[in-house]
């Protein structure tokens, strides 16, 4: 698979057909082979380009969006990026409703770009008038010629991927692929690549990244939504304290939690280790790999592809400033 070279109409035509690189040093130690699909090569540096462009798109086709409209959505502040991008090269304004737990580098990317930016409390209840989700849908309802992108509870979240990434994954590893680890927060990203390629091999096996203080593991194993899970944590983009229906579980097969500090220190330890400037989530996904491979899902003959969803610039504030290391008491 290779991109054309050519001259692109818009930066819009960018979006996907993202490298994958094999994994070279952090992983030395673990049975297998690994890859990281490289999210960040997307123009707008993250995973979300893929789901934000499709929906859209989607909407114009259906007349639902049109020129001079105003898209609204709920965001840990990579898809209200790409949304923001999309809007500044379609014509669209963009207000965003983000999570006070996105770092401050993606508030201000996002206000950068155009965006009107409302920073909610995370640490509430998802029905709270406060959360982000609901000061959404209040944006939504009282701005005239307005569309919820709502991306937790889409569909197309799920088929933007099932589209791209999952046959992008296949043909990159020549169908050698047999495990896929995905940080799963809306869940659109694991679910759409994971149907995508159960369909080609049922025998590949999806390994779910939760986070510790989310309830999307006890809800896989359980079928239950326990509110006794939720507990604050720092890592953006990863986990739930709701359930969304842009998760397919019956495509998962196994969950793994993480914590705010391992994953800081494995994202720190890929940049020392393989030279790839990734996010706070990436560091979650290797992390949850070492867990996995600790529990012997892995063997010599494995062919492992973890996707690395965004770029590190914006965590500049956070994983990768000691002082908020010190702060939050990963660092001495």
């Amino acid at each position: 698979m290779t991109r054309n070279q050519g001259i692109n109409n818009t930066i819009l035509e960018l979006v996907g057909e993202t490298p994958m690189v094999k994994l070279q040093r952090i992983t030395k130690h673990l049975k297998g082979t690994y890859y990281a699909k490289l999210e960040a090569f997307n123009p707008g540096l993250s995973q979300k380009d893929r789901i934000a462009l499709h929906i859209v798109e989607n909407a114009e086709k259906k007349g639902i969006l049109k020129k001079g409209a105003t898209i609204v959505e709920t965001t840990s502040g990579n898809t209200g990026y790409s949304l923001a991008m999309i809007g500044l090269v379609k014509g669209y304004k963009c207000i965003l409703a983000v999570s006070d737990k996105s770092s401050q580098d993606k508030i201000d990317l996002l206000k950068t770009m155009g965006a009107e930016v409302h920073v909610c409390p995370a640490n509430v209840p998802a029905a709270d008038p406060r959360s982000y989700y609901e000061v959404a849908k209040t944006i939504h309802r009282k701005t005239k010629n307005s569309v919820y992108i709502n991306q937790y509870f889409n569909e197309l979240n799920i088929e933007a991927h099932y589209r791209t990434t999952g046959p992008e994954i296949w043909e990159q590893t020549q169908g050698k692929i047999t495990h896929l680890v995905v940080a799963s927060g809306t869940g659109g990203t694991i679910s759409g690549t994971g149907k995508y390629l159960k369909e080609q091999n049922p025998n590949i096996k999806v390994l779910g990244v939760d986070a510790i203080g989310s309830v999307l593991k006890k809800y896989h194993e359980t079928g239950e939504l326990d509110l006794n899970e939720v507990s604050p944590y720092k890592i953006e983009g990863l986990g739930k304290n709701l359930i969304p229906t842009a998760t397919d579980f019956d495509v998962i097969d196994i969950y793994e939690k993480v914590s705010d500090k391992e994953a800081a220190f494995a994202a720190r330890n890929i940049v020392k280790k393989e030279g790839i400037f990734c996010g706070y989530t990436c560091g979650a996904v290797v992390q949850a790999t070492k867990q996995y491979a600790e529990q012997d899902y892995f063997d010599e003959n494995s062919v492992v592809v973890l996707i690395f969803p965004d770029h590190g610039s914006r965590y500049m504030n956070k994983i990768y400033n000691d002082s908020w290391m010190k702060e939050q008491g990963f660092m001495e």
